[in-house]
């Protein structure tokens, strides 16, 4: 059908679409029903979706109306009913009321869509995740023998303008985009015509940096730290637990900034609580250490398998072996001095350094008294060397605890901070 303008004007060609087009608005633009509509589909992410079909009926000379192109209202025609398969929400773009008729009956229709669809997230390397979502469209009620959807712009030239528009838009970074169009030969005349784009975010992570990882890196690190304290003092439980309560603010705080949905509990909610334990622990071990430096006299003797595992193991693992020092006895007269050196378990050894020698008679009558001052002292040493022993291997138990745990410490926060690193190094590659 071709249309005839009574003069060259805007009227005109709108007075003949009024008497022949606007009429047939509910029917497929077809001359004859078994002919298919051709439909282009194109979209800008973040922007505006083209749906592009031809009014077979339609045509006009652009020199005889005045016009090549005029814009109608949407009601007047027939509109496709091609869908999202994605849309989990009604779309709250502002609806567009008007379409572009070309002279030789080409409908554009650039319709902004507010897509909220559903997505396959993978939020495990959250925030440097890497997602890929598609978007797929069809036609809602109309079968490929009616309605035949294509491509109406390259992959490449929707990711050049997308990218273009989005380059300071939300935390998300296009990376790449692709499109597969489905095969209905093979499904015959029944099969509905279907496209797919499939589209590869980057999440921006600089917020999440800043806001989340940065600042538990320093109240972790200030615990660390709080291990220079002296384990005996109380200052420095009263320290810890200071920090635990305000990393739990931070924790609920921040909450809102965490993803709630995916496949998968995200790392960084496994490094907070990973770093909430080890508050707790630190907190734990503090009140351990400071009750052995204490009340260490109170407690029996350490069980063997612990002296083994702490004193043994542990210690020499820390570079802190336990010394055993000597217990040194003097003893004086009026012509000597004579020192005993004893150890736990060991016979007393005795040492004769005279300032003066007097006759031999009476040297040997003073070292007899001495043998038996020695030996009366040796006992009472025996009696005491056990109890202060015992208290001694309980307080370097404590300092061991106390270095292990800093080391331990020390090792989990350099390991979080190279992994970090690499994994945004790793996404920023991509």
């Amino acid at each position: 059908m071709t249309l005839n303008c009574s003069e060259p004007t805007t009227q005109s060609l709108l007075a003949a679409f009024n008497a022949n087009i606007f009429k047939l608005n509910a029917v497929r633009p077809v001359n004859n029903l078994q002919t298919p509509t051709n439909i282009s589909i194109y979209f800008t992410l973040f922007a505006i979706l083209g749906v592009t079909w031809r009014i077979e009926f339609l045509s006009w000379d652009p020199e005889e109306c005045g016009a090549s192109a005029i814009t109608v209202p949407r009601k007047k025609l027939w509109m496709p009913d091609v869908v999202i398969n994605e849309f989990v929400d009604k779309s709250k773009a502002p609806d567009t009321l008007y379409v572009r008729v070309n002279h030789t009956g080409y409908v554009t229709d650039g319709m902004p869509v507010g897509a909220k669809t559903s997505c396959n997230l993978n939020i495990y390397t959250f925030p440097f995740d890497i997602q890929r979502c598609s978007y797929t469209f069809n036609s809602y009620m109309h079968s490929a023998a009616s309605v035949r959807l294509s491509f109406g712009k390259s992959v490449e030239a929707i990711l050049k303008r997308s990218n273009e528009l989005m380059e300071t838009m939300g935390e998300w970074e296009l990376l790449d985009m692709s499109s597969y169009k489905r095969d209905t030969d093979s499904f015959g005349s029944t099969a509905w015509d279907q496209l797919t784009y499939y589209i590869t975010l980057r999440r921006r992570a600089t917020l999440y940096v800043v806001n989340l990882i940065i600042p538990s890196c320093f109240l972790i690190t200030l615990d660390l730290f709080s291990f220079i304290l002296p384990p005996q003092s109380v200052d420095r439980s009263a320290f810890k637990m200071t920090l635990i309560l305000g990393y739990t603010v931070f924790l609920l705080l921040m909450n809102e900034l965490l993803p709630v949905t995916g496949n998968s509990i995200p790392l960084l909610n496994v490094f907070f609580s990973i770093c909430l334990a080890l508050m707790v622990a630190s907190l734990l071990e503090t009140i351990i250490v400071t009750n052995l430096l204490h009340n260490s006299k109170d407690y029996r003797a350490a069980p063997r398998w612990v002296r083994v595992l702490v004193l043994e193991f542990i210690a020499r693992l820390v570079c802190l072996p336990q010394k055993k020092t000597d217990q040194v006895i003097i003893f004086q007269n009026q012509d000597s001095i004579f020192t005993v050196k004893t150890q736990p378990g060991a016979q007393a050894d005795e040492e004769d350094t005279s300032l003066a020698k007097g006759p031999a008679s009476e040297t040997v009558e003073e070292l007899r008294k001495v043998s038996r001052q020695i030996q009366d002292l040796q006992q009472q040493i025996s009696k005491n060397s056990e109890s202060d022993q015992k208290t001694e291997d309980w307080i370097h138990i404590g300092y061991v605890i106390d270095r292990f745990l800093f080391i331990l410490y020390g090792i989990f926060i350099s390991v979080s901070f190279i992994a970090i690193v690499i994994i945004w190094i790793h996404s920023s590659n991509y």
